[in-house]
């Protein structure tokens, strides 16, 4: 076992604070990271309060993680001592089931899914029918920590050429929606409409446009208009101009929803062409009713995409580098994460915060 610090949550009102605990040494087929850098997810905050009601404590977040390897197991070919390396929102998957032999191991329908950068297995042992956990793990302990052990086919390549920095939220925010990006073929020309200038909307709207499309965004904070406008989208809408939607009726190919809680769907349905697609991948909570006239006279669709895999998250890293896209981010402390959760809730932030984990390091040092 290595020792290793973090910070945690005990319960789901409580802060984060600084939390030992042990790290098991890497086995043949996996790397140890130290960790440099880690985004801030809204879901984390979503799981340290328990919104989902399935958060185990202690609860260590982070699923956005840079760092480089320090020690690899036996039997590792992938990656090397000193590569640059991420790691994402999962760290295994069942490897058996036909999503994880297809390469869709966020999709995994093995015994417990895939098992989460923190807090364990998707389907714990407890939702299971025999109470098992085929990963024996009922816990993991996430990137806001100095190091991390993952098996090396979950580790990603991290191009050298993007800021290093900035890296860590397309782990999340960049799979999350590039990968419907991509699925639902958006292409050169296309028009695309944006709903949502967060961490994961900001990500839409660079890797839209630089996919091609034409981009618009939807936000109900006027200050969001000109920060939407220096991004790219050739038009930024504030939800509930009505002139606006009329306007933009059956002119979209595309609208990607980022918003990370319910939200009415209806007033952005008309906007779609026919056989176009609005997809959510902001929210884990029931989308309120619509009409479904409207989506029978056009053939439209209502969807939904869930991260993304080991493969596409390899591909937009490589795609962000290829194309100079990166994420705006804030650099922190560790010690200032809890004000930082405070300032994501209330929408304080441009566009993603990432922890220096160097902090941690200093933290770590001065209390040897």
């Amino acid at each position: 076992m290595t020792k290793a610090l973090g910070y945690a949550a005990k319960h789901s009102f409580s802060r984060l604070k600084p939390l030992e605990f042990d790290r098991p040494e890497p086995k043949a087929n996996e790397v140890q990271i130290d960790v440099l850098y880690c985004g801030v997810c809204h879901s984390d905050i979503h799981q340290v309060e328990n919104d989902w009601g399935n958060t185990v404590y202690p609860c260590m977040p982070g699923h956005e993680i840079i760092g480089r390897v320090s020690a690899a197991g036996a039997s590792v070919s992938r990656h090397k001592v000193g590569d640059l390396v991420g790691v994402g929102c999962m760290i295994d998957s069942c490897r058996q089931c036909e999503p994880c032999r297809e390469g869709d191991e966020h999709h995994c329908e093995g015994h417990n899914s895939w098992l989460a950068t923190y807090n364990g297995p998707m389907k714990p042992a407890a939702q299971t029918e025999d109470g098992v956990n085929t990963y024996a793990e009922d816990n993991t302990y996430g990137g806001y920590s100095n190091v991390i052990v993952i098996p090396e086919d979950f580790v990603l390549k991290v191009p050298e050429s993007l800021p290093i920095e900035a890296a860590a939220p397309i782990l999340c925010a960049g799979v999350t929606t590039y990968s419907p990006l991509k699925h639902w073929g958006v292409k050169a020309g296309d028009k695309v409409g944006i709903v949502g200038l967060g961490g994961l909307g900001h990500m839409a709207v660079k890797l839209a446009i630089a996919m091609g499309a034409d981009v618009t965004v939807f936000t109900t904070d006027k200050d969001k208009v000109e920060p939407g406008k220096a991004l790219g989208a050739s038009r930024v809408v504030i939800e509930g101009d009505k002139d606006a939607y009329k306007e933009l009726e059956l002119s979209f190919d595309f609208i990607l929803s980022t918003i990370p809680e319910k939200h009415k769907v209806d007033p952005f349905i008309t906007l779609l062409k026919r056989n176009a697609t609005y997809c959510a991948v902001g929210a884990l909570d029931q989308i309120p009713g619509y009409n479904n006239q409207e989506l029978i006279m056009h053939r439209r669709t209502l969807a939904g995409s869930l991260i993304g895999s080991i493969a596409e998250t390899q591909e937009v890293l490589d795609f962000c580098a290829e194309k100079g896209v990166a994420p705006d981010v804030q650099v922190i402390d560790i010690q200032d994460v809890n004000a930082a959760y405070k300032k994501v809730k209330n929408e304080d932030v441009r566009f993603r915060y990432v922890i220096d984990m160097a902090s941690l390091k200093r933290e770590m040092d001065e209390a040897a």
